[in-house]
């Protein structure tokens, strides 16, 4: 999968739209109206469980039980309202991903309040990169949304002030969200299969550097390289991909997001961080970039068991702490924990001068006693199963980024990962 193609500007998109009928019919209808308006062509999903609604959908709620492989009547004895949309989630993302690869589906915008959004994500995520996917939803945003469950190019908006009937905000919201939907889906370029793609993790540019060097030279090569902000939400796309098996190898290099989401903060790509691409059979190069940090939110009170470690505000949405040395043991075996169940080859680069551009000698974050704590930590906890190739030089210098397409170039000959198409 390549990041470049050609549009498709199509003239009239088929935009699916998902809800329940039975509740917000007109809600549904007016974004149908405005749909049409826009050069599209809704086609509207019913998801109510208990009564149909008084217009005719072209997909009913006793289609979406069909998809699901059970029965209207089934799901609502299913036991209570959430297995009943727990089963109707089944039902609607089975059924749009059908109308996707038969060419039917080319957008999707789905309007609910928590339990329709609980809906939303399984549906957003029945479809590949490229589609566009709106949810309008009351709890846009909100913490309430797992990032584990967030499709990699999905696209919200709060549902202001529509919890129940149309008016005016309601109105403005809706129209902005289904123009945006239709206006995707004309304007939309697919990923191309022109290339090999390289998922490569990093954080920021100054934090870490070695995506300046290696990206030209993978590019070279013949491979397409998306670099992916491990700021929480970055990790999520790259772990959403990789689990689509969307990439031919990746440099995982930043696994900061590892440990926050060890350390309980909200900056978390989820607990599969560095899991979908050893599932998948993705061939991976990995180094323990930024472990010694946990991000929080600037905005909030830093957590009493990180209260006394050295903090540092990044801007007024970010700041970092250390990590200590107990900290850094637990890391070190979550990330061989998680290594060890890979189903394809691994390579584990180990920078031995340090692991983000603040802790070498001079910056504020320096501490070669953390960092060796660390170090061996990882060398204990590195499973038989992965190649450990320990650098002596820091993960931001050019001995560490020609190490890694060594062992690049190397399973390229060896057919462990494709070859290039320049």
């Amino acid at each position: 999968m390549s990041l470049a193609a050609s549009s498709t500007h199509l003239s009239e998109p088929n935009i699916l739209v998902v809800g329940t009928g039975d509740t917000k019919s007109d809600e549904l209808q007016f974004m149908a109206g405005i749909i049409r308006d826009a050069g599209g062509r809704p086609v509207m999903i019913d998801v109510s469980i208990l009564s149909d609604p008084p217009y005719k959908p072209d997909y009913s709620r006793h289609d979406i039980a069909m998809s699901a492989g059970t029965s209207i009547e089934e799901i609502i004895d299913s036991g209570d309202e959430n297995s009943a949309m727990a089963l109707m989630s089944d039902g609607a993302a089975a059924l749009v991903g059908t109308l996707h690869a038969t060419g039917k589906a080319d957008g999707v915008i789905i309007l609910g309040g928590s339990m329709g959004t609980d809906l939303a994500l399984d549906v957003a995520a029945a479809l590949p990169l490229g589609v566009p996917k709106f949810v309008v939803s009351t709890i846009a945003y909100s913490h309430l949304v797992p990032p584990e469950r967030i499709a990699p190019d999905l696209m919200m908006i709060l549902w202001a002030g529509g919890l129940y009937g149309l008016n005016g905000i309601c109105r403005a919201v809706l129209s902005q969200a289904c123009g945006a939907v239709v206006g995707a889906a004309r304007a939309s370029v697919k990923p191309a299969a022109d290339r090999p793609l390289i998922g490569m993790t990093s954080l920021g540019s100054s934090c870490l550097k070695y995506m300046k060097h290696l990206k030209p030279e993978l590019e070279k090569r013949g491979y397409d390289v998306a670099v992916f902000h491990s700021t929480g939400m970055g990790g999520r796309a790259f772990e959403a991909i990789a689990a689509q098996k969307g990439f031919a190898a990746v440099f995982d290099f930043c696994m900061q997001e590892v440990v926050n989401h060890q350390n309980g903060t909200v900056v978390t790509s989820g607990p599969d961080r560095m899991e979908n691409a050893g599932r998948r059979g993705i061939p991976q190069i990995v180094a323990p970039g930024a472990t010694d940090m946990v991000d929080l939110p600037a905005w909030q009170p830093l957590p009493a068991a990180l209260s006394d470690r050295p903090y540092h505000a990044h801007n007024r949405l970010i700041g970092s702490v250390t990590t200590s040395p107990d900290g850094r043991r637990a890391t070190a075996a979550l990330i061989g924990e998680k290594l060890g169940r890979t189903q394809a080859p691994v390579a584990l680069l180990l920078p031995l001068k340090g692991v983000q551009e603040w802790d070498q000698p001079g910056e504020p974050l320096h501490d070669p006693e953390g960092l060796a704590v660390f170090t061996e930590a990882m060398r204990l906890a590195v499973p038989a199963s992965v190649a450990l190739h320990e650098v002596d030089a820091h993960i931001n210098s050019s001995e560490f980024s020609t190490k890694a397409l060594t062992v690049f170039d190397t399973w390229v000959s060896e057919g462990i990962i494709p070859e290039g198409r320049p």
